[in-house]
């Protein structure tokens, strides 16, 4: 039991120790909200995308691309989307916080939260894996939050409805820079196999071998992502709630940190039992990084831009960030002692 407890802390406690530190930083004034912006850009746009192009450049074999942990991740999505839509339908009266509630289900901070805590918990396999799945679940949450964000809107109480624009979806979607590093990986891993190899068995280029000078460059970005990533999530923390919003915070964050993750798993389990598919520990440590990351930290500034509540999506940013800590681990602990991981 001890060695279970160890694994879970060790994969999920310097998560939390670095999104703490800069909660702090922001919090005695070393550094401030321009800041916090400015790093979120950068890691957005330039560190993260290495990162996920260096995690799948890495594997050594194309096995990792698992076909079907890329069609449950898929399908698991879309059940927690259809579950948060009704959720928002039967319970939650306003029309601006349906959609926020609802992008709350489905939407976790997989690119942030979600990268580290594959590779904490699967090791490489599980990283790699977790890279892979990105590709097809980062672009389903943008298109899933668009409609779930449009489609309670103009219900007679006058706010004005914001209407979808497929193509502008599309062209996100496309110069996404997430999406980016994941194909670009993809492609390289592609040439890489279909490279001649040499009487050693090495393929006759390599990234690391013939120019490593460029290699160390990404590798070093790559490993910057991490610690940036968190410690900017840290810094734009607000622990100031609305009263009156309560019950849809724990209902948002219930569905997010709790119903999601247990799903996910014990939905892979089960699937495995039947011999539907056959789910190895990179896998569950993918599955608990999807399903059991906290909302994503850009959901409250698309819940803005599209005439919803951003103050809920904001606190739902917060708090299933917290929450998630404990759940996680909870969740790694059960998954360790059952043989899962």
């Amino acid at each position: 039991m001890l060695d279970v407890l160890l694994f879970a802390l060790n994969a999920v406690i310097p998560i939390l120790l670095l999104i703490l530190l800069g909660y702090f930083l922001r919090a005695i004034g070393f550094f401030d909200e321009k800041f916090a912006k400015a790093a979120n850009k950068l890691m957005f746009r330039v560190a993260l995308p290495v990162l996920l192009f260096y995690n799948i450049y890495t594997v050594e074999s194309m096995e990792v691309f698992q076909l079907s942990a890329i069609v449950y991740a898929a399908l698991g999505v879309l059940v927690l989307f259809g579950i948060g839509m009704a959720v928002a339908l039967l319970a939650i009266p306003d029309h601006r916080q349906r959609g926020v509630v609802a992008q709350c289900a489905f939407r976790s901070n997989f690119a942030i939260i979600g990268l580290p805590l594959g590779a904490a918990l699967g090791g490489a396999q599980g990283s790699a894996l977790t890279a892979i799945i990105s590709a097809i679940t980062i672009p389903l949450f943008n298109v899933l939050a668009v409609f779930a964000l449009t489609v309670f809107l103009d219900s007679g109480d006058g706010t004005e409805k914001k209407r979808i624009d497929l193509g502008a979806i599309g062209k996100k979607i496309v110069t996404n820079p997430l999406i980016i590093g994941v194909l670009s990986g993809i492609l390289a891993l592609v040439i890489r196999a279909l490279l001649p190899t040499r009487a050693d068995g090495e393929t006759v280029f390599s990234l690391s071998r013939d120019v490593p000078m460029i290699y160390q460059a990404i590798k070093w970005l790559a490993n910057m992502a991490t610690p940036l990533a968190l410690i900017s999530l840290g810094g734009q923390f607000s622990f100031r709630a609305t009263g009156q919003m309560w019950r849809q915070i724990v209902i948002g964050t219930g569905i997010r940190i709790v119903l999601a993750p247990c799903l996910g798993v014990l939905g892979a389990f089960l699937l495995t039992r039947a011999g539907v598919m056959e789910a190895n520990n990179a896998q569950y440590a993918a599955f608990i990084a999807l399903f059991g990351s906290p909302v994503a930290a850009s959901s409250a500034i698309m819940a803005s831009e599209m005439g919803n509540d951003e103050q809920l999506a904001a606190q739902y940013v917060v708090w299933t960030s917290v929450g998630s800590a404990v759940s996680i681990f909870l969740i790694a602990v059960v998954c360790r002692s059952a043989g899962l991981l």
